[in-house]
């Protein structure tokens, strides 16, 4: 992983998680340096200088609300299971009381490496245990019903928050349909999602663009039509559950008093949603 100067889509986990380690006290993740490297904070010097420099916040930031908002819901929801869809190398399990079962999903080669590593940490007393179910998915081929099962064998009857972060932006709208359906099946009433996503005028955005042609430059993906934004009336609309949340990236600098230096033409600005299931 990190092989080359070409960056894999799946390989940002590494970036995502020297952003995170930037600012502990933003993001709240004290663990997150434990995957910093040579290559990921070349590769995030890089992107920060080419694409926005505000981004080690934005990561900071989403990174720190989804945190308090499961920990919100362990308390007042009697959330038991956190199910992390797309998981990378977050550490959400290192953050939250040790009675949460986890499922951590996504690609085969990032859960075998974090599975790796995690265990290695752990040996080495850097780690507390954590009852953690890692699982890999080949999304390239049909995975719902076997996914279903393996989620419904740890899960049982106990009370979820679905967490899907990093993501969308890479899928279209019928495979974010697909895995919506799949969280329904998943959820019980009372039940919580979250969700990040782009809406649609980033796409207007210098900070967007600079992207696009950092990704030109490491990726195959070049088009703006290769990327998914999502608007809120999508979040309002899935069948079965309501919108109980919605920030940004200017709304939480603001709950978490973090000063904004960039002109938000130079801002990839994302937005956070929390969805709960109101029947079954």
């Amino acid at each position: 992983m990190l092989g080359s100067d070409h960056l894999e889509i799946h390989e940002t986990a590494f970036v995502t998680s020297a952003f995170r380690a930037t600012d502990v006290n933003l993001s709240g993740d004290h663990f997150a340096y434990l995957w910093n490297n040579p290559k990921a904070e070349k590769w995030a010097e890089e992107y920060l200088t080419k694409v926005s420099s505000e981004e080690t916040f934005t990561h900071c930031l989403r990174n720190r609300y989804f945190l308090d908002k499961i920990k919100e819901n362990i308390i007042k929801n009697g959330i038991q299971v956190l199910i992390n869809f797309g998981a990378g190398f977050s550490m959400y399990p290192f953050l939250l009381d040790q009675k949460i079962i986890h499922i951590e999903i996504d690609k085969p080669e990032i859960v075998a490496h974090k599975k790796y590593k995690i265990e290695q940490w752990q040996n080495e007393d850097l780690l507390p245990k954590r009852n953690i179910q890692f699982v890999g998915v080949d999304f390239s081929k049909e995975f719902k019903e076997g996914l279903l099962a393996t989620i419904d064998s740890v899960k049982g009857k106990k009370k979820c928050f679905i967490l899907i972060e990093g993501v969308l932006f890479f899928l279209d709208r019928e495979e974010t349909d697909s895995l919506f359906q799949l969280f329904n099946l998943i959820q019980d009433t009372g039940d919580i999602i979250g969700s990040a996503s782009f809406q649609d005028n980033l796409k207007q955005t210098l900070a967007f663009k600079r992207l696009l042609n950092f990704f030109g430059e490491k990726v195959s993906k070049t088009r703006a039509s290769d990327y998914q934004t999502i608007q809120d009336s999508y979040y309002r609309e899935i069948s079965g559950y309501s919108l109980v949340d919605h920030q940004d990236y200017f709304s939480l600098s603001k709950t978490y008093s973090h000063e904004i230096l960039q002109d938000r033409e130079l801002i990839l600005n994302e937005n956070f949603y929390l969805l709960q299931k109101i029947k079954s």
